[in-house]
């Protein structure tokens, strides 16, 4: 399901700034982004081609008391059943940090952590939701 308010891209990595704002301005001007999403000064979507970059504070949002700001990056992979893939990955081995849930933005999401200790969220379109409709803004439609 395509959704307004996330990267319609399969896999999009997740990098942490101290200031959003002037990462997704850099990155932007310096290596050619483009800003689709603003999420108040704590979230940026930015595309390249088929690709898709989130830049991200480094704590806020975040649901798991175990996140800290030493958290430099994360990947956010595209999957088609969330419950599923969530399943899997737990019997397999897989540190759960967040179980799956819905989120404002039209999607469902869980979060896990791999065997080196490295952040990983699976999400699933749920709705197409305008960024509008949950306090995004959209700056340049995906």
């Amino acid at each position: 399901m395509r959704n307004r308010s996330a990267p319609p891209a399969a896999v999009a990595p997740v990098l942490v700034y101290a200031d959003v704002a002037e990462a997704a301005a850099w990155l932007c001007r310096v290596f050619g982004f483009v800003e689709h999403v603003r999420i108040a000064d704590h979230r940026a979507q930015l595309g390249f081609g088929e690709g898709a970059l989130i830049v991200a504070d480094a704590t806020h949002g975040r649901r798991a008391p175990d996140a800290a700001a030493d958290v430099t990056h994360a990947v956010l992979v595209r999957v088609e059943s969330v419950d599923a893939h969530h399943a899997k990955a737990k019997s397999g081995g897989a540190e759960i940090v967040n179980p799956p849930a819905d989120m404002a933005f039209g999607e469902r999401q869980y979060s896990a952590k791999d065997l080196a200790g490295h952040h990983w969220t699976f999400t699933e379109g749920i709705a197409d939701v305008a960024p509008e409709d949950w306090g995004g803004d959209t700056v340049t439609p995906w």
